[in-house]
């Protein structure tokens, strides 16, 4: 091997060790990002099933007010019925007189 093999054998050498460097550098980049991936899957899941909890706690919570809302309407519209009654009562007892 001519002197000038040998250095481009180094060279290439060196250009492969360096390739090889990077190779496992992105090696433990991926895992490391695979590993992350992983972490967000299982963040994403969470809050997906807490969003789930919190639309069937607010769908509950727009059931009760809606039931309030007719339980309230319908005391006032008793009560309202109740004092047209006795006004009726009180003209029929004017009208007795």
């Amino acid at each position: 091997m001519t002197e000038e093999d040998k250095k481009l054998l180094n060279t290439f050498e060196g250009k492969l060790r360096h390739f090889m460097y990077l190779y496992e550098e992105q090696q433990k980049e991926n895992a490391s990002l695979r590993q992350l991936l992983a972490e967000k899957e299982v963040e994403i899941a969470e809050l997906q099933n807490s969003r789930k909890e919190l639309e069937a706690m607010y769908t509950n919570l727009k059931t009760a007010r809606i039931i309030s809302i007719n339980d309230n309407e319908l005391r006032d519209t008793k009560q309202r019925l109740a004092k047209l009654v006795r006004e009726v009562d009180k003209c029929i007892a004017l009208l007795n007189e």
